[in-house]
């Protein structure tokens, strides 16, 4: 799987989403923390942040008896990139298409 698949697969959750979000307002956090603003247990928590993390989305950090998260921004740039490219594929493709049918001649009534 690649790093692309992972994150889009990864995000395909919003709770996992939510988290993101909640990392990148907060810097870090713990999963009970986290668990304290989400309708859903640590224990899930736990779980959505071991996805988060095999798709390197966040990294754990333990301090003392604690393990903090954290976002990393590495995937979701490589995201980023992969999703601007296809973006201008797509525009090539249509501006393409426009010129195309702006040189046929026009049909007489």
């Amino acid at each position: 799987m690649s790093v692309v698949d992972g994150v889009l697969a990864a995000l395909a959750d919003p709770t996992r989403r939510h988290l993101l979000d909640l990392l990148a307002e907060h810097g870090q956090a713990t999963a009970t923390t986290l668990a304290g603003g989400l309708p859903v247990s640590r224990q899930a928590i736990v779980k959505h942040l071991a996805v988060l993390d095999a798709a390197g989305l966040v990294e754990s950090v333990k301090v003392g008896r604690e393990v903090r998260y954290a976002v990393r921004a590495e995937a979701l740039d490589t995201t980023a990139r992969w999703m601007a490219a296809l973006a201008a594929d797509w525009d090539r493709r249509l501006a393409k298409i426009k010129r195309l049918a702006e040189a046929l001649p026009e049909e007489q009534p």
